[in-house]
């Protein structure tokens, strides 16, 4: 019986300790709420039949926290999850190569956009797919982290991923091979047939985007570029400095985006090394976050023409913190303007020129770009820069 109340004891001093560090003076005022928490820890930890330790438990009261936000892109990051995302941003890891966010209205799992050249794209999974299911688990509440988590592994391991398109009824189950993703970043050439003009792919920012951005300038104006079309389709987006940094070799000064927390407003100038040139920018409702901040940029600065369909419409801003122990949160703190004060949060960027393009035909011509002959955006891109 000692041995016991010493355990109830050290628990309930533990628990006592987070609830005082974490809510503070809320305390005095939700005494109620508190001892709620205290009397489930307790009978939690002692009475339910498999009682599970007291790091399980902390862990779990740190994820319902963060779970009370109510916000898809707020969640808690075990230590193997965090790992996994610092990999993604800093530029490899091993999965299919899918970008996922939560349907705030349905709360379904859907793509956001495969990376190019990955087992997802190969697989023909496309933008706004619903990921039903992973190795036959029901993805219905599932977070984001951890279904990322279950589409990584090893590469040469397998994982079963049942997909739902738009407009159909019947679900279906594709098996894909993890590979190495080498996050892609830049691809640029001068296209075939049109001397002077330059076509630059973004397909994600991360921590090397803007320095492989550079360098392809370069090289392609030591090439004779004079214009340039910047494909973002289907970017999932990415680090927000990668973006700013991106959009400076295209905005020549002024505010790149207006980010706004709880009380303040923050504008994220300009680095001043653009070489401002006529320039066409690719969107469609894959380009989403940080694409949208480029986009959004060179519109309302008139800095270039926007051509496609409207963007995925995600403009909050998340930001990780470490936890003791190896793990993180990743919260919601703010949210995004375009230079001219336009939030785009759910609603997208509406581009200059609106072109629609089939989804199948777009799949194919996205995978091969640039595809002079039956890309219908491109095409408006080069009538665009001809005027």
């Amino acid at each position: 019986m000692a041995k016991i109340w010493r355990q109830v004891t050290n628990g309930l001093l533990v628990l006592c300790v987070l609830v005082t560090l974490a809510l503070g003076v809320g305390v005095a005022t939700h005494f109620q709420e508190v001892e709620q928490l205290v009397k489930t820890y307790t009978l939690l930890r002692f009475q339910a039949l498999e009682p599970i330790n007291t790091d399980k438990l902390m862990e779990g009261a740190i994820r319902g926290m963060v779970d009370a936000l109510d916000d898809p892109y707020s969640t808690y990051l075990d230590a193997k999850t965090y790992r996994h995302l610092q990999e993604s941003v800093s530029g490899s890891y091993g999965g299919v190569g899918l970008l996922i966010t939560l349907d705030e209205k349905d709360k379904r799992l859907m793509v956001v956009s495969p990376f190019k050249g990955t087992p997802a794209q190969r697989a023909g999974i496309k933008s706004r797919d619903y990921i039903v299911a992973i190795d036959g688990r029901d993805t219905t509440g599932m977070d984001l982290e951890t279904a990322s988590n279950l589409m990584q592994g090893q590469p040469g391991t397998r994982v079963e991923l049942t997909i739902l398109s738009a407009g159909e009824s019947n679900p279906r189950k594709v098996t894909l091979t993890r590979e190495i993703i080498k996050v892609p970043t830049v691809d640029g050439k001068i296209l075939p047939g049109h001397p002077g003009t330059g076509y630059i792919s973004l397909t994600m920012f991360n921590e090397q985007t803007a320095g492989d951005l550079g360098r392809q300038l370069n090289e392609l104006r030591q090439q004779g570029m004079q214009k340039l079309i910047l494909d973002l389709r289907n970017n999932p987006g990415g680090a927000l400095p990668a973006a700013v940094d991106v959009a400076s070799y295209f905005v020549s000064r002024g505010p790149v985006v207006y980010i706004a927390d709880q009380k303040n407003t923050e504008a994220l100038m300009a680095r001043g090394y653009a070489q401002p040139l006529p320039l066409v920018v690719l969107v469609n409702k894959g380009s989403a976050s940080a694409a949208e901040i480029v986009a959004g940029a060179i519109k309302d600065t008139g800095s270039g023409t926007l051509v496609g369909e409207t963007t995925f419409g995600k403009g909050i801003v998340q930001t990780i913190f470490p936890l003791p122990g190896g793990g993180a949160v990743k919260i919601t703190t703010h949210k995004y303007l375009t230079p001219g004060k336009h939030d785009i949060n759910k609603k997208g960027i509406t581009p200059d020129y609106v072109v629609p393009m089939d989804p199948q035909l777009e799949q194919q011509v996205l995978a091969r770009a640039p595809d002079l002959e039956r890309d219908v955006q491109l095409q408006k891109a080069l009538e665009v820069l001809g005027k």
